[in-house]
């Protein structure tokens, strides 16, 4: 099947995926012990954001540490966030001739929706609320 690499990604007639080299450094990425450290993972997983269902609730933890004046550090959310970057996801490609489908849910903890075609996710956005 023929792919192109282009700025992290793999781009197919299939559709858009994550470049698995990109995706092996973060799962081999240590637990950060400072914010500088933690920064560089959120910004890594970061640009993946739109592969990964529910991303900015996943990373509201990580995020929130940013704001502490002390680094207190918490494993399981960092894990956590591991885990959803492993989910093999292909978004298709947009074809504009065709109609789209906005898929929502909300609860107190954030809220998240997933732009589809043909039923085949071609995006997901996400928000934490709250504090």
């Amino acid at each position: 099947m023929p792919q192109i690499q282009y700025l992290g990604h793999l781009i197919s007639h299939q559709g858009v995926a994550t470049d698995p080299g990109k995706i092996q450094v973060m799962l081999n990425w240590p637990s950060p012990s400072n914010l500088k450290k933690l920064r560089g993972f959120l910004g890594l997983t970061g640009y993946y954001r739109r592969f990964i269902k529910g991303y900015d609730i996943l990373s509201k933890p990580l995020t929130s540490l940013l704001q502490q004046r002390t680094f207190t550090w918490g494993e399981e959310a960092f894990q956590n966030l591991k885990k959803a970057v492993l989910q093999p996801l292909v978004l298709k490609l947009s074809d504009f001739r065709k109609a789209f489908v906005v898929e929502t849910d909300a609860a107190d903890t954030g809220v998240g929706a997933v732009l589809l075609q043909d039923e085949h996710p071609v995006a997901y956005f996400s928000k934490a609320l709250g504090p």
